[in-house]
């Protein structure tokens, strides 16, 4: 599968459950919408990400992606500690400048 490197790069920070790396892929100004909350800036990411790290020990096995350097989807499938385990999560991007711009988790 070809992913652009920012998505191996953030699905790899996930994957060894590293919040700063993972909040590295994301632009200054980014947004990330999961489970009905926007996290704003990548202060807030790498929050975000370390919480959810720690409640649900989850990993991504990417399915499929679309997109081009603008925009993307892919698919992955996620497990961990969480009810429903493993599920199949699509993960909705715009990117900017090789960094994600914002991630809707649907």
């Amino acid at each position: 599968m070809n992913l652009p490197e920012v998505i191996k790069d953030l699905v790899n920070a996930q994957n060894n459950f590293d919040s700063t790396a993972y909040a590295n892929c994301f632009s200054e100004t980014a947004i990330a919408f999961d489970e009905g909350k926007n996290h704003t800036g990548k202060t807030e990411i790498k929050s975000w990400i370390e919480k959810a790290n720690k409640e649900y020990n989850a990993k991504m096995k990417p399915l499929s992606f679309e997109g081009d350097a603008e925009k993307g989807s892919l698919k992955a499938e996620v497990s961990g500690t969480f009810p429903g385990s493993p599920l199949v999560l699509t993960y909705n991007f715009k990117f900017d400048g090789g960094y994600i711009e914002s991630l809707k988790i649907s």
